[in-house]
């Protein structure tokens, strides 16, 4: 390849690589929501008002509101982050199905607190 489509495909990556965590919440929530509207049908949902802030990103992009979501969701996730390290040193005394629980949803965790730092890197970084 030569190097100015190099440069363009470079350009074109990092100009879309902000919407990534919008994306992943996006879809988690859909994931979410089609996994309870198989056993609790209507009252599901409410899920899908969660997903407003992030399309309303990709949408109409709000610099304060990023930062916002960003926030809250490394708060979130920090939360989720102290259950494992709880696990770990063996703090609390967890079930077997509780153990399984944490165990399976540490790649979310992880995204969750991954993306969560991304959003907040996109505010500070003015990308919006």
């Amino acid at each position: 390849m030569s190097e100015p489509l190099k440069l363009k495909q470079m350009k074109a990556i990092s100009k879309y690589t902000k919407f990534v965590p919008y994306f992943y919440f996006l879809s988690v929530i859909v994931y979410w929501f089609t996994d309870l509207n198989k056993s609790e049908g209507i009252s599901a949902y409410p899920i899908l008002l969660f997903g407003i802030p992030f399309l309303w990103q990709l949408i109409k992009p709000n610099r304060k509101l990023n930062f916002s979501l960003g926030i809250i969701f490394v708060c979130l996730s920090s939360y989720l982050v102290l259950a494992y390290l709880s696990d770990l040193l063996n703090i609390i005394n967890w079930s077997k199905s509780s153990k399984r629980f944490l165990f399976y949803g540490g790649l979310l965790v992880l995204g969750n607190f991954i993306m969560s730092l991304w959003i907040v890197r996109n505010s500070i970084k003015k990308v919006f």
